[in-house]
């Protein structure tokens, strides 16, 4: 059925965070699910961490941006992360998660209609004409670089460490820079109600990962969704989680 809402002008907005440093988002789509998109400037090429829903086109919206080669990462394999990742030549996802990107396996990606994350009304405005939540589709890829926890992405003037840190799914990554302790978070955490009962989901394995973390040095978070922020709220946010999933009846805390 067609839909009476308005064509936007602009799918994407832009804000500069610093010289090195953009983020994008889908301002027409669901606030509560719109990821931030990032994108990293270097010296010897630049890096975008995450490329939304794949409904227009990221790579053209960011192609005055972009003068070096590029490496589009996913944090992890969800829709609202990798679903643009099909437009761009380079792209590396983790390797629990490569089997499932390149044959957009529709539970691993949460576009499963019956999952009901992909909602006409999660849309404000539409990225085309005669667009529909119906014909909505994640385009299967096949990663040009697979990445481990320890990997390095070297940007020339700055190398950012691949973290892997599952719980949120089997192969969500973050981003870590160590000489400016900046994290790069995708869904690992962020300032917002934490999921972890989706389909590949393992509240063990975040416990882990936020012991992990508790370790990290960080100064500021760059998340996946929402606001940034810094070590101090990082720290809350970890331990808010660990206590919570601790307390006496709840299955993790069989984990040692």
């Amino acid at each position: 059925m067609k839909s009476n809402k308005p064509v936007c002008n602009h799918w994407f907005a832009t804000r500069k965070i610093n010289d090195r440093l953009y983020c994008i988002n889908e301002i027409h789509y669901w606030e509560w699910n719109r990821a931030n998109l990032w994108l990293v400037k270097g010296q010897t090429q630049d890096l975008l961490i995450d490329t939304g829903l794949g409904v227009a086109s990221l790579r053209q919206h960011i192609a005055s941006l972009v003068d070096k080669p590029l490496l589009a990462i996913a944090s992890h394999v969800h829709f609202d992360h990798a679903g643009g990742l099909y437009e761009f030549e380079r792209t590396a996802i983790h390797a629990a998660e490569a089997e499932a990107l390149g044959c957009a396996d529709a539970v691993a990606t949460l576009c499963d209609p019956s999952l009901g994350w992909i909602l006409d009304e999660h849309f404000t405005q539409l990225p085309y004409p005669e667009f529909t939540v119906m014909q909505y589709s994640f385009r299967g890829v096949e990663p040009s670089q697979i990445l481990h926890d320890g990997d390095v992405i070297d940007l020339g003037d700055r190398a950012l460490e691949v973290l892997h840190l599952p719980g949120h799914s089997p192969g969500a990554i973050a981003l870590y820079d160590p000489i400016h302790q900046e994290l790069f978070s995708g869904d690992v955490v962020y300032d917002g109600e934490l999921l972890d009962q989706l389909p590949g989901s393992d509240p063990s394995a975040y416990l882990a990962t936020y012991e992990r973390l508790q370790k990290v040095p960080v100064e500021v978070v760059f998340p996946g969704h929402y606001r940034s922020f810094g070590q101090q709220r990082l720290q809350e946010l970890i331990a808010d989680y660990l206590e919570a999933k601790r307390k006496p009846g709840c299955p993790a805390d069989i984990v040692s």
